[in-house]
């Protein structure tokens, strides 16, 4: 069985994969590090409560403000794709 300390420990080990892309213009690469701040936040939160260390309505309140940004990112990924698909339909 795997204890929380173990699992805390391979998900922190995991996280640098998730950093945002470099050589994005200004907007794109600060709304990215603003995800990922929101993430880094949640992350904390929850290794916290993993461990004990972090108090529940401080988790829950993280959880909500994640999911509000994932739903963002999710919307403007959407946008940038059915532009692009727009382009691709444009006749030359």
């Amino acid at each position: 069985m795997i204890s929380p300390n173990l699992a805390a420990t391979a998900y922190d080990r995991a996280r640098p994969a998730i950093q945002p892309a470099q050589g994005l213009p200004d907007g794109m690469s600060r709304a990215a590090s603003e995800f990922a701040s929101v993430m880094d936040q949640v992350d904390i939160a929850s290794t916290g409560a993993m461990t004990g260390a972090t108090d529940t309505h401080q988790l829950v309140q993280s959880i909500a403000q994640a999911e509000i940004a994932l739903e963002a990112a999710v919307a403007i990924r959407d946008k940038v794709v059915e532009a692009y698909q727009e382009i691709l339909r444009m006749p030359v």
